[in-house]
């Protein structure tokens, strides 16, 4: 029973409530006094649902698109101490080959409950906006590459980032829709002419915006334009107040809204660890003061961002609400991924997957699945 919290609820803050938990889920939810039980003591603090981060490569010195099983372990465990419970494992360009044997380390690990699914960032991307990919493996989308990729996931990949202006891109959109993946937008040099047929194809998410992609024009919008101005398209922030400037975090969130914002990491290898030398796919990635950029070109290659920094950014840095940011850091992906009906809100039989934030809205304790991990 957690007693005294402010509630970070779907119809807004309530003060004063309690939480019931009973066999990994919320039995129970409410203000006042709360019923007999094992009571916590949460001393005013901000319970908000556990962050689902829909794109991320790893953590905690480990990477995804490693075979070591360890490494994987600790990326994930990093990212649940910041409060992350549900979250996909992204991959950056490879040959298909490489692929599949990373495809083929991750599937255990999804089908244990370990990840939410697989996301492949690439290599389906243009070059001339791969940022921290190796453009030596960058492949147009051909059916038969799609389809070994989706069969070699067992059911597990739930999106794949597509630049639609490449030969075959508005056909993989449609091909990816219709084996219930979803089609993501990004790593695109692609005209507002050329990304609208994608989403008329079936895309439904912008990656990471203005990241990877042409920038707006006042007389040519490019991706930038076309996914902001279509409902139908869920935008990925990087909300760590380096890749997007706060004034156009704060621009495009408010824009979007509630319904298709989504705050993710886009963390790669560093996060939670030393700054340093690291490898973020076959590239080598310098981190300095928790900035990563390749070694070689000094580009942005990932970040070192945790979701519950990106939550506080949101709020502290672009001027937005604790709801909006419980929002887009929780309810939205929950709902992008299929997954509401389990966890990603603050609701009666869902998971208790569940975040207590302290005064300065950083982590104090972390409840996954009716389990203490901090």
């Amino acid at each position: 029973m957690l007693t005294g919290g402010r509630l970070a609820l779907p119809e807004g803050l309530v003060d004063d409530g309690w939480l019931a938990v009973a066999d990994g889920r919320i039995s129970g939810i409410g203000t006042g006094t709360p019923p007999p039980g094992d009571h916590v003591e949460l001393g005013g603090g901000l319970v908000v649902p556990g962050f689902v981060d829909t794109h991320c490569h790893g953590g905690g010195g480990g990477s995804f698109s490693s075979a070591d099983s360890k490494e994987i372990a600790r990326a994930i465990a990093a990212h649940r101490r910041h409060g992350t419970t549900t979250m996909l494992a992204s991959l950056v360009s490879e040959p298909i080959r490489s692929l599949v044997d990373q495809l083929a380390a991750l599937r255990e690990l999804v089908e244990d409950g370990e990840l939410a699914g697989i996301h492949l960032e690439g290599p389906f991307i243009a070059e001339a906006r791969c940022g921290a990919h190796d453009p030596a493996v960058l492949l147009e989308p051909d059916t038969a590459s799609v389809d070994a990729l989706l069969r070699a996931g067992h059911g597990h990949v739930r999106m794949v980032t597509i630049a639609p202006e490449l030969a075959g891109g508005v056909r993989a959109v449609r091909q990816l829709t219709e084996s219930g993946v979803i089609a993501a937008i990004g790593h695109t040099d692609g005209t507002e002419e050329q990304i609208r047929p994608a989403i008329d194809a079936g895309a439904t998410v912008g990656t990471h915006l203005f990241n990877g992609m042409r920038p707006l024009h006042h007389r040519e919008p490019g991706p930038i334009g076309a996914l902001l101005d279509d409902e139908r398209v869920t935008v990925e922030l990087i909300c760590d107040l380096v890749h997007v400037h706060p004034t156009v975090l704060r621009l495009a969130a408010t824009h979007a809204g509630r319904g298709r914002t989504v705050l993710i990491t886009d963390a790669m290898s560093a996060t939670d660890a030393a700054d340093g030398r690291y490898h973020l796919g076959r590239l080598e990635v310098d981190v300095h003061d928790g900035v990563a950029t390749l070694a070689e070109t000094g580009s942005l290659a990932g970040s070192t961002l945790t979701m519950d920094v990106a939550f506080r950014n949101l709020v502290r840095g672009a001027g937005l609400s604790i709801p909006d940011a419980v929002r887009a850091t929780s309810g939205r992906p929950a709902e992008l991924l299929g997954i509401e009906d389990r966890t990603g809100s603050l609701e009666t039989g869902l998971a208790a997957d569940i975040v207590i934030l302290d005064d300065d809205l950083r982590p104090s304790r972390v409840l996954r699945g009716g389990e203490w991990l901090t």
